[in-house]
């Protein structure tokens, strides 16, 4: 197959065919990277292109896509003097999951595995169902018990198996993990593929472009298992490279104050969260409740280099974030919510630590990753 770039371990250097299904580095158990290196994006003819994320084909490893709804282009809206929101729970099946899926079950389709699973809260497993859905192949989807109802729904909607499991993220993880060693299974994880991190990168391509080829002063972001913060990550690093920017801004990840392992690991000089580092609590932002995230030596690196910081949210703040957004017109669920929730909490307290300063001060894009239709109000 060659249109389809193959998978590198950025610890060992292994190499695999997609293919293959192997889901991550037989020798050392990292997650992989993808062997490919992006083009630099022709801004001028952007204008006269297809109106979803496949605008930017230099950037992207895979072209040609049939399984795309049209995903990506989400509006930029302005909602004080320096903070716009974009609305990312306007993508088809209702959360920013989508520029990773279809990335990931385009690459699925092309290796003609005999079944897709994957692992997730919720959106992320709506997404791979609804293009595996689009691609014809038979999925599983692995969800914690606690998961949204109407999240379930959705997945079963579009004829996946749900597969709930008795336990937190980390043991929906685990079970889901299990399957995906099975022959001729190619495990749609949007953690450890990083054909969903090159779809995710295309929200930071979106923000350049929509604000006249420049990207704001500060990009804040949701972390659990940081596949926005990475994408957004990989999109700085190729519009530097190709000289279509000529900064990096710093990156301010917000993780739910009861399950935040990725700013402890952060604030303590950690390179990454060890295993058993971090334990689960409930929280109402289950999209980044994660304990252990199986990528957090690249997000921590990705942060300190962009001169970035992480912070942390209360349950009661994402609820009253969650609400204020509400009545501005914006229906999202918690989780969407809880870099806005950063924001008037760096406006409301006098602190001057690095992230809260920048989330105080500077220009910024919130993004507001998920509707409020897939689990109501908090």
């Amino acid at each position: 197959m060659a249109d389809l770039p193959g998978y590198i371990c950025p610890r060992d250097g292994r190499s695999s065919a997609v293919a293959e299904l192997a889901w991550r580095c037989p020798d050392c158990g990292s997650p992989w990277d993808l062997a490919f290196t992006a083009a630099g994006v022709d801004h001028e003819t952007l204008p006269a292109r297809v109106l979803s994320l496949w605008r930017y084909a230099e950037a992207l490893p895979l072209a040609d896509p049939m399984i795309s709804f049209g995903e990506g282009r989400t509006p930029l809206v302005p909602i004080t003097g320096r903070v716009s929101v974009k609305l990312d729970f306007l993508m088809p099946t209702l959360s920013f999951k989508d520029r990773g899926a279809v990335m990931l079950l385009e690459a699925a389709r092309r290796a003609e595995p005999e079944r897709v699973i994957a692992d997730s809260s919720g959106n992320a497993g709506t997404a791979v169902a609804a293009y595996a859905a689009r691609a014809g192949l038979p999925c599983a989807i692995f969800v914690p018990a606690a998961t949204s109802a109407k999240k379930v729904e959705q997945v079963r909607a579009h004829g996946a198996e749900v597969m709930i499991i008795d336990g937190d993220r980390e043991a929906t993880a685990r079970a889901a993990k299990q399957a995906a060693d099975r022959p001729g299974t190619f495990y749609a994880s949007h953690v450890y593929n990083p054909y969903f991190l090159h779809g995710t990168k295309t929200y930071a391509y979106e923000i350049w472009e929509d604000l006249g080829r420049r990207l704001p002063e500060v990009i804040v972001v949701p972390a659990g298992n940081g596949t926005l913060v990475l994408g957004v990550a990989l999109a700085v690093a190729e519009l530097v490279d190709h000289g279509l920017i000529d900064r990096t801004p710093p990156i301010v990840a917000v993780q739910a104050e009861a399950v935040s392992p990725l700013a402890r690991a952060h604030a303590e000089g950690l390179a990454e969260v060890s295993p058993g580092y971090a334990t689960s609590a409930e929280t109402i932002t289950e999209g980044i409740a994660i304990a252990e995230p199986a990528r957090s030596a690249q997000i921590l690196a990705a942060i300190h280099n962009s001169g970035g910081d992480i912070v942390t949210v209360t349950d009661s703040e994402v609820r009253a974030a969650q609400r204020d957004l509400a009545g501005r017109g914006f229906y999202v669920e918690a989780t969407a919510a809880a870099c806005w929730a950063a924001v008037r909490h760096a406006e409301a307290e006098p602190d001057d630590r690095l992230g809260w300063a920048l989330l105080r001060e500077r220009e910024l894009v919130v993004p507001l990753c998920g509707a409020g239709l897939k689990t109501g109000l908090a």
